[in-house]
């Protein structure tokens, strides 16, 4: 049998809302926060502790994401929205493609049938 959570009708909504930071390739950081309705990315990025993890000049050169797509600091989240924290890019990604390309070669998919 489910149980029902008894929430006072005078109190404030909460969302919740997962911070993800990947410092390195199978390397991430993520803090599940619950936060008042309304909330901005900014609130999170506060609210979440990475500014004094990182730093603000580390967090300066990182972009703002949510689920995967790009967002300003002044957007207000969702309940169950993943706010991540994007590092710059290394390398472009149609370059990295070419460089694979050369290296490997057009490498082809075996036919089923």
């Amino acid at each position: 049998m489910a149980h029902a959570e008894v929430v006072p009708v005078d109190a404030p909504a909460l969302i919740s809302v997962d911070v993800v930071y990947a410092a390195a390739p199978h390397q991430v950081d993520w803090v599940a926060l619950r936060l008042p309705a309304g909330s901005t990315a900014r609130d999170a990025l506060r609210a979440s502790g990475f500014g004094g993890r990182l730093g603000a000049e580390r967090l300066d050169h990182l972009s703002l994401g949510l689920w995967g797509r790009a967002c300003a600091p002044d957007t207000v989240l969702r309940d169950q929205d993943r706010l991540e924290l994007l590092r710059p890019l290394v390398v472009d990604p149609k370059q990295a493609r070419r460089q694979r390309y050369r290296r490997d070669g057009l490498r082809k998919a075996p036919r089923r049938g």
